[in-house]
């Protein structure tokens, strides 16, 4: 039975939803798919070929704050273009993991421009945006890779650790009531307002 790319991908992003990225594989894809392996490296040349592909998908199905529009105030389109990729990657289990470390996409450069073009029209240079947007793409990544990983399964011992500390025990009960959400949403506001401080006028 034939395959075609678009099927394959798919799949693999059900697999990947069953069995998570450790236990993926190229021999479990096609005993799903229920063709021989080199039918898939006709498509897919490598297990790295196709979590690039499986990471295109997941942004095209899921990132949808990724152009700005006419008009957009800045901040406010950096927090929900990052709301977006959140939401994207968290919506795969390991969906992460399956974008750390593939390379960009030659046919997104129009977009990556769009975003320069946003900020270098608000004050910035392309130097300094480019620093921005990576900073917070990492961001955003490091947090879904955080929130997607297993916690562990014993917290009472910290818990009885920050007792004698009243600043640390206050600290730990405000993140445990917050949730993975809330910090989220702090940092990405804290490096936002942060950058629009390069903006600022200069004191003499």
């Amino acid at each position: 039975m034939k395959v075609d790319r678009a099927r394959i991908v798919d799949e693999a992003l059900k697999l990947l939803n069953e069995v998570g990225i450790d236990a993926l594989s190229t021999r479990l894809l096609a005993e799903r798919l229920d063709v021989r392996q080199p039918a898939l490296y006709w498509h897919f040349k490598s297990k790295r070929a196709l979590i690039e592909a499986m990471n295109a998908e997941i942004l095209i199905r899921g990132h949808k704050d990724r152009w700005p529009q006419a008009g957009d105030d800045w901040q406010d389109f950096l927090i929900k273009n990052a709301r977006s990729f959140r939401r994207a990657l968290l919506a795969y289990r390991d969906g992460g993991r399956v974008h750390a470390g593939t390379e960009g996409d030659p046919q997104d450069v129009a977009n990556v421009e769009s975003h320069l073009q946003l900020l270098v029209d608000a004050g910035m240079t392309a130097e300094r945006a480019i620093e921005l947007l990576v900073s917070l793409g990492r961001y955003t990544l490091g947090c879904v890779i955080e929130e997607q990983t297993e916690p562990p399964p014993e917290r009472a011992a910290l818990d009885r650790a920050v007792e004698a500390f009243p600043l640390a025990r206050q600290a730990l009960a405000h993140y445990r009531n917050n949730g993975q959400e809330a910090f989220f949403e702090t940092g990405l506001r804290t490096i936002v307002e942060g950058a629009a401080l390069w903006l600022a006028p200069k004191r003499s």
